[in-house]
């Protein structure tokens, strides 16, 4: 029993290692992709939520959740047929759900409905999974760490080799590929740059994608002004969503537009929908970002109050997953004249229990505020070495250990020695292939 279920291709077998903060985390993001944003991938969003509930300790809603996408699937299909390869994932989760609450019957019958599938649809390529198989693992992947998306971006060049004609496989293709580009890295190549080009083309509905290509332009020294604000009309019009493009959208106005006009967009964004989170969210990210580029510049008090007022909205609104935003609200409690409530929402952060995953993220951004705020180097340098001798690899880590090199690499500061004594033994570390992953 247990070598059948560990065979089957389904969330369960995927490795898909994350702590608890980090599975709060997407669970709300899966929830602001909503049902009628994420509709081609309505039965995948059902199938990784009721993993993630799972992997909370919430079996009944995990139950739901997963029956849920099967019928996800079979309306969005709209065959003859209710069952078909679409389905495997789902049965195999099934199998694995039931296998875990002690019934054994029940796991055993979607075992064999998920053997039956893959004999009635083989593969088009022998050795391989069906294409719909592969989509749906790539999909998945796609909202864990860096190597996940590497391997997502695989799984999708797998599917569209043997079904080129679904438009949201190759430009989810492309998604993949953009999303394991160094930040920064200046302009694409001209291989990605074409797959983009004509994943656009293929389709045109996926804002998404509009937007994300529109940065790629300015970023080769384009002008997009203008194509950013018809775009922004059509998103307008769109139902509110994670997927509409909103957030590549605001960070190309932020980018080359202005960070004023982003604001103005998010907040006409909320007057036609003022009860989505996600929109405030998107809205809050462009005022925190307009104080702490504009640090030099004297803050207007409406500007404070506004970006606190958002942040205090989303604790309510995001209370599984609220370390980030208790945090940016710190940051932006620190560049206002109330630093001491910035002191004292870190203080009790820092006494709040987190897992290893939310205490690595903690000490990372607490480095720089003790760096940027208080100007206390040494306790910066100290935080930093908390963040990355956390045996998690993730962007925090990777961050930290960046920073920390620099300093050494200057060699201006009395604890360079130490550092770098420090950075040996926790590259050391590194290879370990014992330690734990993390997700971005």
């Amino acid at each position: 029993m247990e070598d059948r279920l560990e065979a089957l291709q389904c969330h369960f077998t995927w490795d898909l290692v994350s702590g608890r903060s980090k599975l709060l985390s997407l669970g709300d993001k899966l929830e602001d992709i909503g049902p009628e944003g994420g509709y081609s991938w309505l039965g995948h969003i059902y199938n990784l939520q009721g993993f993630v509930q799972h992997r909370l300790g919430f079996t009944d809603k995990a139950r739901l959740l997963f029956c849920r996408a099967a019928e996800a699937f079979r309306q969005m299909r709209n065959t003859v047929s209710e069952e078909g390869p679409w389905l495997v994932v789902n049965y195999g989760n099934l199998a694995w759900l039931h296998h875990h609450l002690g019934e054994g019957a029940a796991s055993r019958a979607y075992l064999s409905k998920a053997d039956a599938l893959l004999d009635e649809y083989p593969s088009p390529c022998e050795d391989e999974l069906h294409p719909e198989v592969y989509a749906e693992k790539a999909w998945t992947l796609m909202k864990f760490g860096r190597e996940q998306k590497l391997q997502a971006a695989d799984c999708f060049r797998r599917a569209t080799g043997m079904q080129p004609g679904r438009a949201e496989w190759n430009s989810s293709l492309v998604l993949a590929l953009l999303s394991v580009v160094p930040s920064g890295g200046g302009e694409l190549g001209a291989e990605l740059w074409e797959k983009m080009r004509l994943a656009k083309e293929r389709d045109p509905d996926n804002l998404y994608l509009a937007a994300v290509f529109l940065e790629a332009c300015a970023k080769r020294g384009e002008r997009s002004q203008d194509a950013a604000r018809k775009l922004a009309t059509r998103v307008l019009r769109t139902p509110p969503s994670s997927y509409s493009g909103i957030k590549p959208l605001l960070r190309l106005y932020r980018a080359h537009l202005s960070l004023d006009e982003a604001i103005d967009l998010a907040e006409e964004l909320l007057e036609r929908h003022p009860g989505e989170r996600y929109l405030k969210r998107c809205a809050a990210t462009c005022y925190k970002m307009k104080i702490f580029l504009d640090r030099d510049n004297p803050l207007e008090r409406s500007m404070i109050i506004r970006a606190v007022g958002l942040h205090r909205d989303l604790e309510g609104l995001y209370p599984q997953s609220a370390l980030k935003i208790k945090i940016d609200l710190a940051n932006i409690y620190g560049e206002s004249d109330r630093p001491a409530e910035a002191d004292r929402i870190y203080a009790g952060l820092m006494e709040s229990g987190l897992d290893p995953d939310g205490t690595q993220m903690l000490y990372n951004y607490y480095a720089k505020y003790v760096h940027f705020i208080r100007k206390d180097s040494y306790a910066s340098i100290e935080y930093h070495m908390r963040a990355a001798e956390i045996p998690r690899r993730s962007i925090y880590r990777d961050d930290s250990v960046r920073t920390l090199e620099r300093i050494k690499d200057r060699n201006r500061n009395q604890m360079c020695p130490k550092i770098a004594a420090f950075l040996g033994e926790v590259k050391g570390r590194a290879g370990d292939p014992s330690e734990a992953r993390s997700g971005d």
